[in-house]
């Protein structure tokens, strides 16, 4: 998969922007606060719904303007698809596929995107929502269908925390709030169904991780990643070193019966707290590197190549569904935090896929394997295509 061409609209600091992009390695170039982040962050949203920046659509909207139009045509072999994605600055967003309009969470069926940036050092060093993130926005680019039930999710975590608030106002007892079980059996059912899906990704990465870590870091520090469920007894959120030794619960009755039972556990104090104390919201995704958290422990060097191999691992894993071929791999800024060996190693575990998109504000920064094609960028502006 490719992307050909790319055309945004009152989309961050370009008022409008037309850029063709080619097979094989894609430069933009040009100084720090130019826009050249804004194209890769605008061809990454049709991948996850979302930005690698901010939480919120709003952002990404000009200032002065309504909506951003995002358009991509995207090349899969011989088949050419039209993708657009309309960003309003309040109310729902649009999406089309070859003009005809799809609900927005149908694009990353069409888009396959793994994009690293500098902010991805978050995922290891950061608290656990970024781990969740990394992992959720895998799911969806696996299986798109997940984004509807992670919203679901998000929906329901929302009202039941609004009754748990709304009670401990009244001053009400666990025993005197039978409404929350309706919302339970909600929250189970689909936080369930998260668990196991962030379960079976985790186990997927595990060998690709140890591979791109080795080829990224040249060295084998066993880099292992497990999740620690708040339904298992665990609270991540609350605790940096939570863990647990009780076993994951085998199938999906067992892993629902753990989380009823959790629940069950902290209704007492969620009442007390007005927070809902267990679910997917509440996991962590546990890094190690020889046979300690990277967090906390592993050098910035060690750091970057384990975030690095989180990337690269969920790229493996895409390109091995073969659906749509190659995801485009999008590299934001990141040279320039890698000393020379690093950048030589991951310029050459990068190099045979599909399409590569660089950013940098240095040319001397990318390594030479990947400076095929360079386009320079100035004040939202596509100011020079070096081939013409």
């Amino acid at each position: 998969m490719i992307v050909e061409h790319l055309s945004l609209v009152d989309f961050r600091n370009y008022a409008a922007a037309d850029v063709t992009l080619v097979p094989g390695p894609n430069v933009f170039l040009g100084r720090n606060g130019q826009g050249k982040t804004n194209l890769a962050e605008a061809i990454g949203y049709f991948a996850t719904l979302g930005s690698h920046r901010v939480s919120q659509d709003a952002p990404m909207v000009r200032y002065g303007a309504d909506a951003a139009f995002v358009r991509a045509r995207l090349g899969y072999g011989e088949r050419r698809i039209q993708l657009e994605a309309q960003l309003n600055r309040s109310g729902s967003n649009k999406a089309r596929v070859n003009g005809s309009p799809v609900r927005t969470s149908e694009l990353p069926r069409y888009a396959q995107v793994v994009l690293f940036a500098p902010e991805d050092l978050q995922i290891v060093r950061g608290d656990p929502s970024a781990r969740r993130r990394f992992a959720d926005q895998l799911l969806v680019q696996r299986a798109p269908r997940m984004s509807g039930v992670l919203g679901d999710y998000d929906r329901v975590l929302k009202q039941r925390t609004a009754l748990l608030k709304s009670a401990r106002a009244r001053g009400m007892k666990a025993d005197q709030l039978t409404t929350l079980d309706v919302w339970d059996d909600k929250l189970v059912s689909l936080g369930t169904e998260i668990i196991r899906a962030r379960l079976r990704v985790a186990d997927e990465l595990a060998q690709p991780m140890r591979d791109a870590y080795e080829a990224i870091a040249g060295a084998d520090h066993d880099p292992r990643l497990e999740w620690v469920l708040s339904v298992a007894g665990a609270d991540p959120e609350e605790d940096a070193s939570a863990s647990t030794d009780e076993p994951l619960p085998g199938g999906v009755e067992a892993l629902e019966a753990s989380f009823r039972s959790a629940l069950a556990a902290k209704r007492v104090q969620e009442l007390d707290r007005g927070v809902t104390l267990v679910g997917p919201h509440r996991d962590d995704l546990l890094l190690r590197l020889r046979g300690l958290p990277v967090k906390g422990y592993a050098s910035h060097g060690e750091s970057w190549s384990t975030a690095l191999s989180l990337r690269l691992a969920s790229a493996q894993l895409l390109r091995d569904q073969l659906r749509l071929g190659d995801p485009i791999v999008i590299l934001d800024d990141v040279f320039a935090e890698l000393d020379a060996d690093r950048r030589a190693r991951l310029a050459g575990v990068v190099a045979d896929f599909e399409q590569v998109i660089v950013t940098a504000a240095v040319d001397t920064d990318v390594p030479e394997p990947l400076r095929a094609r360079t386009v320079r960028v100035e004040a939202g502006t596509i100011v020079m295509d070096a081939d013409g």
